[in-house]
């Protein structure tokens, strides 16, 4: 009667290491190329060098895409979570046309990125927009803006409505409620999805590629030089961006963790 559950736990375990290597062992194959010589698939493990980073720190192209992500992304960033939380309150507040919101913001991150990158493009040529970092801007808020307002929903449906019930018995207003009483409760929630959309940003291709004028983005700028070869300054910037991608959802997963969880794991 033991065995069994021991048995299922063990191989469940050992098919989740095994997924888990399959999935994760080839990330680790642009940071280790970026360190170490390779050649002929042989690594020199004896030569490490960081001598890539520094080239990449001084190349003047890859650091103007690097503006333009970081710009990109704190733009959609802003106008994500404001119409995100906005949408969100209007979804909770139980208001007509429920159902044809969530359809309107989930159709762009559901459907293919090409799709969704030809279709916004097509409606900038048609209203006369010149593709440049406001349309990229105008695609990925589009984009990432389920991520914002389903986190922030989720927050929403899971709030006691004692709360608010009595802060108006106490006298507070509409506005007194939403400052005081639900803005705190939804800001881990809101910076959770803020996170979660600059990463989505930083890393949109397909739609940047369709959306963009002259100034591109870092992966658009990375997508180009993969086109000629991979070389050492590629990988060094694979494994910069891998690793910063890591960094925002594990900052991310710390403000949507709920706090009587984290409070328990402590």
């Amino acid at each position: 009667m033991i065995v069994v559950p021991r048995l299922s736990t063990i191989l469940l375990a050992a098919v989740t290491g095994v997924v888990a290597v399959l999935l994760y062992s080839p990330l680790f194959v642009p940071i280790v190329s970026s360190f170490f010589p390779v050649a002929r698939g042989e690594v020199d493990w004896s030569s490490p060098t960081v001598s890539t980073y520094v080239a990449l720190a001084g190349n003047h192209e890859i650091l103007a895409a690097l503006r333009a992500t970081l710009v990109v992304g704190l733009c959609t960033v802003v106008l994500a979570v404001v119409s995100g939380t906005l949408l969100a309150l209007y979804y909770h507040g139980r208001r007509a046309g429920r159902s044809l919101l969530q359809f309107i913001v989930f159709l762009p991150f559901l459907t293919p990125p090409i799709i969704s990158g030809l279709a916004l493009l097509i409606f900038f040529r048609e209203i006369g927009l010149e593709r440049s970092l406001l349309t990229v801007i105008v695609g990925h808020t589009v984009f990432v803006l389920a991520i914002v307002y389903r986190t922030v929903l989720t927050r929403l449906q899971s709030m006691s409505r004692t709360l608010v019930e009595a802060s108006y018995d106490l006298g507070a207003t509409k506005w007194q409620t939403f400052w005081r009483v639900i803005l705190p409760n939804l800001s881990s929630a809101m910076a959770g999805g803020a996170i979660l959309a600059f990463a989505l940003s930083f890393d949109e291709t397909m739609i940047t590629i369709l959306v963009t004028g002259t100034q591109t983005t870092l992966p658009v700028r990375l997508w180009a030089m993969m086109r000629l070869g991979f070389s050492p300054d590629i990988n060094a910037l694979v494994a910069l961006i891998l690793m910063f991608t890591v960094l925002l959802c594990a900052l991310a997963a710390r403000f949507l963790v709920p706090r009587q969880i984290a409070t328990q794991r402590s």
